[in-house]
């Protein structure tokens, strides 16, 4: 992945609260979304890399499922998260 370790503790103590906190929703979606802009950025390149396409559907599916969960849990750090990565809803 185009991420380094420093990058991704980064990300989860920035998002999570703690550099091993990776498994709160909002570290996970913020990981997610990196990943999506990393693969968008591949596939305006590779047009026909449609395996690579497939996963970025399945990564954009599983992020709106977390964001929906986090949604109903606690609209207002929705609302931050929305906005701190920069996701329009």
């Amino acid at each position: 992945m185009h991420l380094s370790t420093q990058d991704k503790k980064d990300i989860f103590t920035k998002f999570g609260g703690s550099e091993t906190n990776t498994g709160s929703t909002e570290a996970q979606i913020a990981m997610f979304t990196e990943r999506i802009n990393f693969i968008t950025g591949h596939l305006k390149i590779n047009k026909k890399d449609f395996a690579s396409e497939l996963s970025l559907v399945k990564l954009v599916g599983k992020r709106r499922a977390l964001l929906d969960y986090l949604a109903k849990q606690d609209i207002f750090k929705y609302r931050d998260l929305i906005k701190a990565l920069g996701i329009r809803k």
